[in-house]
């Protein structure tokens, strides 16, 4: 393998829907008796892309179909893709986490996971021993976890509940000290997912600056997961970009980040369902209607101008025990960069829909692509639903595009009142 220190070779994961493994009896004995006559798994033969978007008639759903790629020694790998893409599947096979349908992984030295917040902590356990907890999964000694104790620690932020049970973290908390245990136990390939998003814009600074630093200083690999394309663009040398379990493009960050955001499918104004069962969401809420509409003109898909007023609609059917739901969300460019939040808390009637506007003034937005990235809460703010990838839309300065006059700086370009006073002395 030379210099590459992960190779992936024509991997596969398929799943049954609604089950866990295959699901019936029957499928399980098929699949071994073609196992014992040395040929293939009948079921490999069937099966859909996973595309979200559409109903399928087929109950196997290939969630990664036929993925090869190679990665470096102290390379920095960006993986991308919208939500239901395969990237989180590709990092728990990568992890050990889950096996492969088919195809082969092979890689040199040892492997540590950041993939979800909390993963592998015990919440009765203090901060200080699930971090020996931690190394020890990882395969450390504990004179070596002890001698990176302090240096984690220090990281991390979290001295002051050290000694205090996990299960009292914030997830904030569980995230910096999950990243601090998985970066300074000196893994040769680090997989980290989406997970930095929970943390503060500071800890996440300093996050990235680690990863920096694991591959140029100390030679290591990182696999690293996120929608922020800047911190992918910052960080990463090459990235590969998922589409319905598949690679859609690999190459130079900057070449298959600008692919991803021009990609046609990625341009989505409104979701509208009539029926419940293919809404997005979950057991607690369920989205049957979302757009971006331009409340200046009603003519349908109307482009928004930055003199435009905007709404954000939504209908949800609140399925959760609660009667009162946060609804909340961030506006980001589709970059990642966060233009601002907004949120408010509602009487959302169980198993009713509830229709929910949030209104934007014209002149406050600059020409620019955004996202929608929605979550929904308990009044006690515990998580009920959350989609990073609900809505995106344009916004064009047509009158500025005319005069050839280019785009003015800044995020946002509110109409601000200006006085002037001639009569001083």
């Amino acid at each position: 393998m030379n210099d590459v220190i992960l190779k992936v070779e024509n991997l596969s994961k398929q799943y049954r829907l609604g089950t866990v493994g295959t699901g019936t009896i029957s499928h399980d004995f098929n699949r071994f008796l073609a196992k014992v006559r040395g040929k293939e798994d009948p079921y490999l033969k069937i099966g859909e892309s996973n595309d979200r978007s559409k109903k399928g008639d087929s109950e196997y759903v290939w969630a990664l179909k036929d993925i090869n790629f190679e990665v470096k020694r102290g390379e920095v790998l960006g993986i991308i893709g919208k939500n239901g893409a395969g990237k989180s599947t590709l990092l728990k096979i990568l992890s050990k986490v889950t096996g492969p349908t088919t195809g082969a992984i092979k890689s040199k030295g040892r492997i540590a996971s950041l993939l979800e917040v909390g993963t592998g902590f015990h919440p009765e356990m203090t901060g200080k021993e699930n971090i020996f907890l931690n190394g020890a999964i990882l395969g450390m000694t504990k004179k070596e976890i002890a001698a990176k104790l302090d240096e984690i620690v220090s990281f991390s932020g979290c001295e002051r509940y050290i000694d205090t049970p996990v299960k009292r973290y914030s997830s904030g908390m569980k995230v910096r000290l999950a990243f601090a245990v998985a970066a300074h136990l000196e893994p040769d390939i680090l997989v980290v997912d989406e997970v930095l998003a929970v943390g503060d814009a500071e800890f996440q600074k300093k996050a990235i600056g680690k990863m920096q630093d694991i591959s140029g200083e100390n030679g290591r690999t990182v696999l690293f997961v996120s929608h922020n394309m800047a911190a992918i663009e910052s960080l990463c040398s090459r990235a590969i970009s998922l589409k319905n379990g598949s690679i859609k493009f690999t190459g130079n960050t900057n070449n298959v980040v600008n692919d991803y955001l021009n990609d046609n499918f990625f341009k989505n104004r409104k979701i509208e369902f009539h029926d419940i069962e293919y809404a997005i969401g979950n057991s607690n809420l369920k989205i049957m209607y979302a757009a971006i509409e331009n409340a200046s003109d009603k003519r349908k898909n109307a482009i928004i101008d930055v003199n435009s007023s905007i709404n954000l609609r939504l209908k949800i059917i609140n399925l959760s025990k609660e009667n009162e739901i946060y609804v909340g969300y961030d506006l980001l460019t589709t970059k990642g960069e966060v233009v601002f939040g907004s949120g408010d808390k509602f009487k959302c009637k169980r198993n009713a829909l509830s229709e929910i506007v949030c209104h934007l003034p014209p002149n406050f937005l600059n020409n620019n692509q955004y996202q929608i990235f929605i979550y929904f809460h308990t009044s006690n703010m515990i998580e009920l639903y959350k989609n990073r990838e609900l809505l995106t839309f344009e916004v064009k300065d047509v009158k500025r595009e005319q005069s050839y006059l280019g785009k003015i700086n800044g995020l946002i370009r509110p109409k601000l009142k200006w006085t002037i006073n001639n009569d001083q002395t």
